[in-house]
């Protein structure tokens, strides 16, 4: 009897404000390390720990994002954060998708250490961790063996180590892995700041990118 493998989704959110190839290039590599069957970039229409500055409209962050994925084979955007109202919280997307895509999906959210490290000052947080997989990323500056702590006094004090120090298990099952990817060190911010400064932002992001920012007049 042959077995079905459940079907792997990778949720990267962000405000790709712009994206750039440090995400393109951790997308790919993700989505290869495990096997993903899809992975979707999620522009945040409302994003609740960025509201402290005038952000670039979400279409046009949606825009940007579709132009720099193009016709990839397993890798998509989705606008589901601008077809609800309100501050783009994970846990509503989370609940969202898993409401309409049910079990038939394993749920892969991918995001850096740094920001998991800071998972308390997330809606509902300890909830996410019944809904999905996540997929942590090194970032510079950041250790591994902080998260340990972490995920034991604010998420769940059962949390189990995995082997080989791969990350870790949540009581209900789903995991927390970590993952090595190509680190470029390329952030949106230097890409708004060159820009607004006339100087070149070219070979940082697509050029099919860099030319919508231009014909658009955005960061200046």
């Amino acid at each position: 009897m042959t077995i079905l493998r459940p079907k792997r989704l990778g949720l990267f959110g962000g405000t790709f404000n712009p994206i750039h190839y440090g995400h393109l290039r951790t997308a790919e590599e993700v989505v290869e390390a495990l096997n993903l069957t899809r992975l979707w970039f999620i522009p945040a229409a409302l994003p609740p720990h960025k509201t402290d500055r005038q952000l670039t409209s979400f279409e046009t962050r949606l825009e940007m994002t579709r132009l720099a994925v193009g016709r990839h084979p397993r890798i998509s955007v989705s606008d589901i954060e601008g077809r609800r109202p309100g501050k783009s919280y994970s846990i509503e997307t989370l609940r969202q998708i898993r409401r309409e895509y049910g079990q038939e999906w394993e749920l892969y959210f991918i995001l850096g250490l740094d920001a998991i490290l800071e998972i308390t000052t997330w809606k509902d947080y300890a909830e996410l961790f019944t809904l999905c997989h996540f997929v942590v990323l090194d970032r510079p500056g950041y250790d591994r063996g902080e998260l340990e702590a972490v995920l034991r006094r604010e998420v769940h004090r059962q949390f189990q180590t995995l082997p080989e120090a791969a990350g870790f298990q949540h009581p209900g099952g789903y995991q927390v892995l970590f993952l090595a990817t190509t680190l470029l060190d390329i952030s949106a911010t230097r890409i708004r700041s060159l820009v607004g400064q006339g100087r070149s932002s070219r070979y940082l992001l697509p050029e099919k990118v860099r030319r919508y920012i231009i014909k658009n007049k955005l960061y200046l």
